[in-house]
């Protein structure tokens, strides 16, 4: 299985303090919540991509980018090739209208000649088979991505990750199969599945067939509200974000982000409504330890 890139959820801090959960799930891979592709940045000292201390990574790691300047896409992954990252993804996938109507994420789908040079820039500076695209079934149809296929099916891509939802859909509403399968059966490529995968993981779901890997996030960290070592998990979470960012407020916002994840479980309602009005860390952290939840 490969960890999905969450915007603010699966970030390097996350990874660090879930790595063991993280290994025991059975992942083998992950992908960063984007990095921007833009001139004259080095994505290196980007917080996601700074190397974890002690003992790394828990799984290998695939920097993702957006953007859709294909020069400034080159530089990016040309300075992360150097500092010794093997692969790279592209983000054809964001569905949030901010970024979608800039032409990014998502919002390549619309621009297939744009599209075609991030591709061009992005296996020329990786190389055959070291970059991948993470990508939704379309913006407004389910087919939008079928008839990119033709244009794709062209780069020696190492995978194509789909998420079996339109952009306009978020997350809402349920995962078009029948999309997904239409990709899968012209796809030159490997690809992999992403959208409402739960854990622990269901080899027999027709939707895995024939796929080369499943990409899970939201499954993943769902899961984690179940353990019994939940709330010393949150709290260890909790510190090592304090030590990252120094303030309470961005620490308050990542922890209930991801306590959002986890509200539906029967041990976690009362707790959420509680954490969700903490006003500061230490609020939180009773909210999380209230035994009588």
């Amino acid at each position: 299985m490969i960890l999905a890139p969450l915007r603010g959820v699966t970030i390097r801090c996350f990874r660090a303090t879930f790595a063991a959960q993280i290994r025991e799930a059975g992942f083998t891979e992950a992908v960063t919540p984007f990095v921007s592709a833009n001139a004259g940045v080095d994505p290196v000292k980007d917080r996601e991509l700074r190397p974890l201390e002690g003992g790394g990574e828990p799984v290998a790691l695939t920097p993702q980018f957006i953007g859709k300047d294909p020069q400034a896409l080159r530089q990016c992954l040309l300075k992360i090739k150097a500092a010794g990252y093997a692969r790279a993804d592209l983000n054809c996938g964001c569905p949030f209208p901010m970024v979608r109507n800039k032409g990014r994420g998502s919002g390549l789908l619309k621009t297939p000649d744009v599209l075609r040079r991030m591709l061009e820039a992005g296996c020329e500076a990786m190389g055959p088979g070291a970059f991948s695209v993470k990508a939704r079934i379309g913006v407004d149809r389910p087919d939008e991505l079928l008839a990119l296929m033709p244009l794709l099916n062209n780069f020696p891509l190492r995978h194509l990750a789909v998420h079996a939802r339109t952009a306009r859909q978020m997350y809402d509403g349920a995962c078009n199969l029948a999309a997904f399968r239409d990709v899968l059966d012209v796809a030159k490529m490997p690809v992999v599945y992403n959208g409402d995968v739960a854990l622990p993981l269901d080899r027999q779901n027709v939707a895995f067939a024939k796929v080369h890997d499943v990409m899970v996030g939201r499954g993943f960290v769902r899961s984690l509200a179940g353990r019994e070592d939940a709330a010393d998990l949150l709290r260890r979470y909790v510190e090592a974000s304090l030590d990252e960012l120094h303030a309470d407020r961005p620490v308050l916002g990542r922890m209930k982000e991801l306590l959002s994840y986890w509200k539906d479980f029967p041990r976690w309602r009362r707790r959420w409504q509680v954490a969700k009005m903490a006003r500061s860390t230490p609020e939180l952290l009773l909210a999380v330890a209230d035994r009588s939840c």
